[in-house]
């Protein structure tokens, strides 16, 4: 594999004047990205990378004749313009200090995996990002000179504005580092509109790998102005302070979000989770529209998602500690207590959005399924599910607090209610024709065209609503006709069973259907379906159990003048006893 980098540099073009110079060009962003496919980055191993980094740098100095110093000494040798004047000259010494470059780069992002167990190899990781930074200044140097033509020049400022970047992302310095990836972006944005369309894939990828890095540098700068502007302002000498810039931006974007406003009332925001919440949801439709499909819309907002509950939370703690906090006012809630109805107001419109995604997603796949067969199976029931837990959702802002009184705000909820209820009844309506239940799958069409038409007089503005429940009305007609059809069918075939004697097979012995006539060919073989054996088990009356209740109320006669009492006893048998024990008979026994 290690033989590829020396085809590369047959690609790279020289132009020799008959009176000046040699002239190169090297494809520097084109160079490196092959090289990192090949040996090791496809599968992010920037270890193998650093090694043939290694390699190929001792290779470049021996066929060029650069070795620094011996096997017993070392002598420090660099590029420099002197080693592209003169005859002997070749561009592989350009490509020396960008190899270099490379190595510390990658030895870096090696670094920076193993630092999340490590966390001391962050300081190793910066002073080899540092050496890079180094490295790539070399080659800018070395390409701005009369040897290289000017995409080459383009090429080594983006490369070395891209690998100073990287490393003030490290460091923590947002505003250089955010300066030095946009003049990055800004130069690679030029390239691609002055070359040809095959050769603008690899520029533009670049220009989206910069894209994260700048929105956090950002971020974490606070900034609210066009990055385009501050370069525009700084090149022509406007701009002398950043600094300041910054912080009188960072001081207006915080001012601006001392309150918010909803439904009319203004409240104040004080938590700074909550304010940064509500300064991160601004663009959020733009960057969910930016999501190439319905799975990034989704991690979009369930990143949003995550963002919300930590500031319901940080807002509840507030209200904890705070116990005056929760004193509402007589006929409204206190202003605390509003914005957290608020936030979780949006929650909820959040996790509903996240839903409807959902079901767009379940409704892309049932199409491709009917045209592919190795796409994932989704059935209308589990779309009819979707629409379930939407509705749930529904109910969770019908029922949230302080808004119940709000007459306004519960006829909204509700219209939206009806336009998801027509879209469930809809999938339920396809499920029943799958399991060919006809007639309860026309009324189920019925009942889904009725929510549907009272949802578009209302005309709900939310989630596109109003345009997709005209589309469901027209898709009803058709199928409420085509289910009643089949209905129809499947009741004349009925009847033709019972005249005509073809019914379908019945699982009833023929003991239990003595009064109809059906043709069953299972009759007449060894195993007839006349009577079952073991009759079922029935259940049947026990015997009642009889409870004397009225025992303890009766009163019997007294029979004590019956029934001979001991003292009685006693005195008739005094002499009778006396005879019987002094003749040692009729004592009692021991």
């Amino acid at each position: 594999m290690e033989n590829q980098g020396s085809n590369l540099d047959k690609e790279n073009v020289d132009t020799t004047n008959a009176e000046g110079p040699k002239i190169y060009t090297v494809e520097i962003l084109r160079m490196i990205k092959e090289l990192q496919q090949q040996h090791g980055l496809r599968h992010g191993d920037f270890q193998r990378y650093r090694g043939y980094c290694t390699r190929r740098v001792k290779r470049l100095r021996k066929t060029l004749n650069l070795p620094q110093g011996d096997k017993r000494h070392f002598k420090k040798r660099d590029v420099n313009v002197t080693h592209l004047e003169g005859k002997a000259t070749n561009e592989k010494y350009v490509h020396i200090p960008l190899i270099l470059s490379e190595r510390a780069w990658a030895y870096a992002m090696q670094l920076r995996q193993e630092a999340n167990s490590e966390p001391r190899k962050k300081f190793h990781l910066v002073s080899k990002l540092k050496k890079a930074c180094v490295y790539s200044m070399q080659l800018q140097t070395l390409v701005n000179t009369e040897f290289c033509d000017a995409r080459t020049k383009l090429e080594a400022e983006a490369y070395n504005a891209f690998i100073h970047g990287s490393y003030y992302f490290e460091m923590g310095r947002w505003k250089e580092a955010a300066e030095n990836l946009k003049k990055a972006q800004v130069v690679y944005d030029n390239l691609v509109q002055a070359l040809p369309e095959d050769e603008q894939i690899l520029y533009k990828n670049r220009i989206d790998e910069i894209a994260p890095s700048l929105r956090y540098c950002a971020y974490n700068i606070g900034e609210n102005i066009n990055m385009n502007d501050l370069l525009e302002m700084r090149g022509k000498g406007m701009l002398t302070d950043l600094d300041t810039l910054v912080a009188q931006t960072k001081t207006e974007q915080t001012d601006a979000f001392q309150s918010t406003e909803w439904r009319g009332r203004k409240v104040t925001v004080r938590p700074a989770k909550v304010r940064l919440f509500l300064l991160s949801i601004q663009d959020l439709n733009k960057s969910v529209e930016k999501g190439k499909d319905f799975q990034a819309k989704i991690d979009i907002v369930e990143n949003v998602l995550l963002d919300c509950k930590d500031a319901i939370s940080a807002l509840k703690d507030e209200i904890k500690q705070d116990p005056k906090l929760r004193i509402t006012q007589e006929g409204q809630l206190s202003s605390v207590q509003f914005l957290l109805a608020y936030l979780s107001y949006i929650r909820l419109k959040l996790t509903l959005e996240r839903n409807l995604y959902l079901v767009g997603q379940a409704k892309q796949n049932m199409e491709e399924e009917k045209t592919s067969e190795n796409s994932k199976k989704v059935r209308s029931q589990d779309i009819s599910r979707l629409y379930e837990i939407i509705l749930q959702n529904i109910t969770e802002l019908q029922q949230l607090n302080g808004m119940e009184n709000d007459k306004e705000y519960q006829t909204e909820i509700e219209t939206l209610s009806l336009g998801f209820k027509a879209f469930r009844c809809y999938y339920i309506a396809l499920t029943l024709v799958n399991l060919k239940r006809w007639k309860e799958a026309v009324s189920m069409y019925e009942r889904s065209l009725k929510y549907a038409n009272d949802a578009i007089k209302q005309k709900i503005k939310e989630f596109n609503l109003d345009k997709d429940l005209k589309d469901l009305s027209k898709k009803i007609e058709g199928s409420k006709f085509s289910a009643l059809a089949y209905s129809v069918l499947e009741t004349d075939n009925q009847e033709e069973s019972v005249l005509y004697g073809k019914s379908q097979k019945s699982t009833k012995p023929l003991f239990e259907r003595l009064d109809q006539y059906k043709e069953d060919t299972t009759l007449n073989s060894r195993n007839p379906n006349v009577y079952k054996i073991t009759p079922e088990m029935e259940a049947i009356p026990c015997k009642p159990l009889f409870f004397d209740l009225a025992l303890n109320f009766v009163e019997f006669p007294s029979l004590e003048d019956k029934v001979e009492t001991a003292a009685s006893k006693k005195a008739t048998s005094g002499l009778t006893g006396f005879v019987k024990g002094f003749l040692g008979f009729g004592g009692e026994k021991k």
